[in-house]
């Protein structure tokens, strides 16, 4: 249960991240994805993460503490969004420079929701990130944003095409949540699997003592 989300710091580069022996999950996906709509719904603080109409609002990674001080405590992570094509080219490879070694530099990454819009079909750009963490071996989940804005078999049929081209590249699917941050549908069940893995990161060091 998320009790209290409080803004440590935001960094340009993975190396100027916070250190922490804390569990860390990051929230990615495309600009304008919803993304920072649905940290706050989350948290259930309106205001924690910055959120705009205009794509590429988060253009630094900006770390966030959940439950500071207590046994459950872990670190909540708001990436840039990718492909915001109104940025000039330079920009866009900065971006992607600090997404790439965010992913694979920050050891308390414990796994990665990559957010895409319900609403839409596979887009080339997230399954090539997908495959790309995919080969890295980065652990990450698939949540899809903004099932309000559809018609529940509408929104079914939508997931179901998703998770079908997906296999046509892998052999299994990630975890898949479907979430609205308007309704606040599928945040119990993303903030349970949170703590499921955390509650299985502590098992081993509880069996020692």
């Amino acid at each position: 249960m998320i009790r209290t989300a409080v803004f440590t710091i935001s960094s340009t580069d993975v190396l100027r991240s916070p250190q922490t022996t804390l569990p860390e999950y990051a929230f990615i996906g495309r600009s304008n994805v919803g993304k920072s709509s649905l940290i706050n719904r989350l948290t259930r603080q309106p205001k924690l993460a910055k959120t705009s109409q205009k794509p590429g609002k988060t253009l630094l990674i900006n770390h966030f503490t959940v439950n500071a001080g207590a046994k459950d405590a872990w670190c909540l992570v708001d990436l840039p969004g990718y492909g915001f094509a109104q940025a000039g080219k330079t920009q866009r490879e900065t971006l992607k420079k600090m997404i790439e070694r965010y992913c694979l530099l920050r050891d308390a990454l414990t796994s990665l929701f990559v957010l895409v819009d319900a609403r839409l079909p596979l887009q080339a750009i997230d399954r090539d990130f997908m495959n790309w963490l995919g080969e890295n071996e980065v652990p990450f989940a698939i949540v899809f944003t903004k099932a309000d804005k559809l018609g529940k078999e509408r929104l079914a049929t939508n997931i179901d095409a998703y998770k079908q081209q997906l296999l046509e590249f892998w052999e299994e699917l990630p975890p898949v949540f479907v979430t609205s941050a308007e309704t606040g549908l599928g945040c119990d069940e993303l903030t349970a699997y949170i703590e499921q893995i955390n509650s299985e990161i502590q098992q081993p060091s509880a069996n020692l003592g």
